[in-house]
């Protein structure tokens, strides 16, 4: 006997509701893994600037420095039934911990919600299993890969708080987040999580499209012998191009424009954030991303020209939006013929990096023949 078409369809949707449900209920899980991120982000923002442990002393109150106990230092929980009040003292407690621990949730959420859930990345192995993700059974491998994400983020969005507050970023910062996104280099190598696909022959100049993965191109193409795809050692040499292209390419904006300008317009902890953050995405991405930044940075140094004059611009959350934006828009951005010409064809890309080069030379001796030269140049850490 055939069941009856509105029962068919009822169960239908009654299924779908059941996996919106389960999906739902990994979006809270992930949020609340996010607020927690936010609590250890807002722990060290007020302690590595300063150059202080993180181990000892533990949580104080900046008041009365009597330590806080483990049930008054739960994230947005602890401050709402507290009303931002030390339970100690009375001293209020600095908005900033609640609104970090709020936007490193959400965060989380939107990152999970867009790479796991609508795979803006375009990872054919998410793709595959696209029916067992809305169902809510998250693959592991789905998970490693907002894993190593939500970790850089979090790590960008640190540098970026720091930069804001003091104008500088701390170098245990970038550099423990180098060691780690190095980590995940080797543990996820390219084309992790398609290690299924194979390389595609060399046909012509322009090399053919090339199979996703976490890292969105390898370190060289093709593969040399001693770099199989998928081993520790491809992936090691990828995040090692990632950390050399995205420090050196700030430095060399850094020296070029300070020497024709004689005023630093970048900082050496902008070279290390994107050291930092080429260790998670590659050399190709954090190349782009440092132009990509400047549209961000545009827009952030009129909206303070407007509101505070001629003040130094803190560069750093410029620099983690172009990444951020770079990562997601890579699929796109990858598919060009165009840009693997630039990428894979080592004159052209030399011509590129002189053409910048000169470009910054004469911005730097416009900009001081029109503002003349500094009195004293000023450098930022």
């Amino acid at each position: 006997m055939r069941a009856h078409p509105l029962a068919v369809l009822a169960g239908r949707a009654a299924r779908r509701e059941g996996q919106a449900r389960m999906f739902f209920l990994w979006l809270v899980v992930v949020f609340v893994l996010g607020i927690w991120a936010g609590s250890v982000i807002n722990y060290c923002f007020y302690r590595l600037p300063l150059e202080k442990s993180l181990f000892w002393p533990g949580p104080r109150c900046a008041h009365c420095l009597r330590p806080i106990r483990w049930y008054d230092n739960m994230p947005l929980l602890s401050y709402a039934l507290l009303r931002g009040r030390c339970r100690s003292c009375g001293g209020r407690i600095s908005l900033r911990h609640p609104v970090v621990e709020l936007l490193t949730g959400l965060l989380f959420v939107g990152l999970f919600y867009a790479e796991i859930g609508h795979n803006v990345l375009g990872l054919p192995y998410l793709q595959m299993h696209r029916a067992d993700i809305a169902a809510g059974n998250i693959p592991a491998v789905a998970w490693a890969v907002f894993g190593c994400h939500a970790v850089l983020a979090s790590f960008l969005l640190l540098t970026s708080l720091c930069d804001l507050d003091d104008m500088a970023i701390p170098l245990p910062i970038t550099l423990t987040g180098t060691l780690v996104g190095l980590a995940c280099s080797v543990l996820f190598p390219w084309p992790f999580p398609d290690a299924g696909q194979a390389l595609p022959p060399v046909s012509g100049f322009v090399p053919p499209r090339l199979p996703t993965g976490l890292y969105p191109w390898p370190v060289w193409y093709p593969l040399p012998s001693w770099l199989p795809r998928g081993s520790p050692q491809l992936g090691l040499a990828t995040g090692l191009a990632g950390t050399l292209a995205g420090m050196m390419v700030i430095r060399l904006v850094r020296f070029t424009y300070g020497m024709a300008r004689g005023i630093e317009g970048l900082g050496v902890g902008d070279a290390d954030l994107m050291m930092m953050a080429g260790a998670f995405v590659g050399w190709q991405p954090i190349v782009l991303a440092c132009f990509v930044a400047a549209f961000p940075g545009l827009l952030f140094g009129i909206a303070q020209l407007l509101r505070h004059g001629n003040q130094p611009l803190p560069f750093g959350p410029s620099l983690a939006l172009g990444v951020v934006l770079t990562l997601w828009l890579w699929p796109l951005l990858g598919d060009s013929e165009a840009l693997r010409l630039v990428f894979f064809d080592p004159g052209f890309l030399g011509s590129i990096v002189g053409s910048g080069v000169a470009f910054l030379l004469l911005a730097g001796l416009l900009f001081r023949f029109l503002l003349g030269t500094p009195p004293k140049a000023e450098s930022r850490p």
